[in-house]
């Protein structure tokens, strides 16, 4: 059955994919269906590299209020579908994000690896092979720090959270810890989910 305008309305993008449409759908499931497609998640009318990064996002975020936003891209993603080169244009300019925009948004967080973080953000825009190689030594700094400090903050918070909390208060000691984590991380992620709007905005008006 093929959706219409009216119905995307009332419809709610959940995560995953899904047998069909009683189970619940995801954005590329829901695009297939308003194109006029079988329902599936892999829809012929859709760039496999949009679609790749669609299903990603969708499952990616964290409540289906949130997957509420990505409904106005279905009518969009409909014949983006075109040539490898194009997809290739769209991958270059999802690489570019991520290393950029997204891991170094990450790596800010830590004072550690502010440095790393700044380097990554320095970068030329990368385009192609070539520029990402020319980008891996710093993406290799960057790898090699997360990891240590990863590593010395693991070490350290759980010293810390058991010597502080006991047998008894364990469990409300590592739920507060989480709290204060979410509370620290949630202007990030809003600042990239922001990002990711405009570059998927991005990806799907780029043309041959």
């Amino acid at each position: 059955m093929k959706l219409t305008l009216e119905a995307l309305a009332t419809i709610k993008l959940q995560s995953g994919s899904h047998s069909n449409k009683a189970e619940g759908m995801c954005l590329l499931e829901a695009t297939a269906l308003f194109s006029g497609e079988k329902f599936s998640d892999h829809p012929a009318c859709v760039d496999p590299v949009l679609a790749s990064f669609g299903r990603s996002w969708n499952d990616g975020l964290r409540s289906d209020e949130e997957r509420e936003q990505l409904k106005l891209y279905i009518p969009q993603l409909v014949g983006t579908r075109g040539s490898d080169e194009l997809s290739q244009k769209r991958g270059w300019l999802a690489m570019d994000w991520l290393v950029r925009v997204h891991v170094s948004a990450w790596l800010s967080l830590t004072p550690a690896l502010v440095s790393h973080a700044d380097a990554l953000k320095a970068l030329p825009p990368l385009t192609c092979e070539a520029d990402l190689g020319r980008a891996m030594p710093a993406l290799e700094k960057a790898r090699t720090a997360s990891r240590e400090a990863r590593a010395a903050a693991w070490d350290a918070a759980g010293d810390a959270a058991w010597a502080a909390a006991g047998a008894a208060a364990g469990d409300a000691a590592w739920a507060a810890a989480g709290a204060a984590a979410w509370d620290a991380l949630k202007p990030t992620v809003e600042v990239l989910q922001k990002s990711a709007h405009e570059l998927f905005a991005r990806m799907i008006g780029t043309k041959e």
